[in-house]
């Protein structure tokens, strides 16, 4: 299953297409009941089990319960008719610490499903910092990269160029000054993956990146923050934000 993958950094494409082609991915068969009959050497060391441990266990056990629905959808929405060759799906999962690209797709013989095949990269080195001491080993490594989608491609965005983000139920749209794409990480896990001195959460909805910012009003009862896209944005500001907000702007 070939993986095209850009970055947005025309000087960096060759150097991340030449360690992607080098990465060992990890491989994990599953039943047509979605249980595992077998995996390889690196995704037992990234879902830190062994193969007698989870040999027979249903796919979904092995993912947080945050990240099962998303499993769920991925398995789902990979059948279809072998002749139609649907193409393997793509989706970004965030486990404790580690940034994984899978791939998912049907498994067909004597002309009746088989199982599925689930391949994986971990990008968590090249799209995260390292822990710089011991005092950051209680949260997730923080992103300076960010894997999103465009036209069908998997595209590593520069975190400075992000001016925007809105939640899409399971998934996020992120703007940046020219473009949007989709992001496969829910805001909540973006929130704990971004420096909290830069993107702020100013609604249940929307984070922003403080340095487009370029204005905040109110409006009858709503507040709303401009930030500077290929058009001024405006985002709502939920009310227990809106002291914050004023204090960083020098308002209060």
């Amino acid at each position: 299953m070939a993986l095209s993958v850009h970055s947005d950094l025309p000087t960096n494409v060759e150097t991340f297409e030449h360690k992607l082609q080098k990465f060992d991915p990890g491989i994990v068969w599953l039943d047509r009941h979605n249980h595992v009959l077998a995996l390889n050497h690196v995704a037992s060391r990234v879902l830190n089990v062994t193969v007698g441990q989870v040999m027979g266990v249903e796919i979904t056990q092995l993912h947080p319960e945050k990240s099962r629905t998303k499993v769920e959808f991925l398995l789902q929405h990979s059948s279809g008719c072998p002749a139609e060759s649907p193409p393997p799906m793509t989706m970004m999962i965030n486990i404790p610490d580690r940034v994984l690209l899978i791939k998912v797709t049907k498994m067909w013989g004597a002309e009746e499903l088989f199982g599925t095949c689930m391949v994986f990269y971990d990008l968590t080195d090249i799209t995260t910092s390292p822990r710089e001491s011991q005092d950051d080993r209680g949260r997730p490594r923080q992103l300076f990269k960010l894997p999103v989608y465009k036209n069908g491609k998997v595209v590593l965005l520069d975190l400075n160029e992000v001016v925007h983000f809105k939640a899409e139920g399971h998934y996020t749209t992120v703007y940046t000054e020219s473009q949007d794409y989709l992001c496969n990480l829910s805001l909540s896990d973006l929130e704990t993956r971004l420096d909290p001195a830069l993107f702020i959460r100013v609604h249940r909805s929307h984070m922003i990146n403080i340095r487009f910012a370029s204005a905040i009003e109110r409006v009858d009862d709503q507040c709303t923050i401009t930030v500077q896209a290929r058009e001024a944005a405006c985002v709502p500001v939920s009310r227990s934000n809106v002291p914050r907000l004023k204090l960083m702007f020098g308002l209060s």
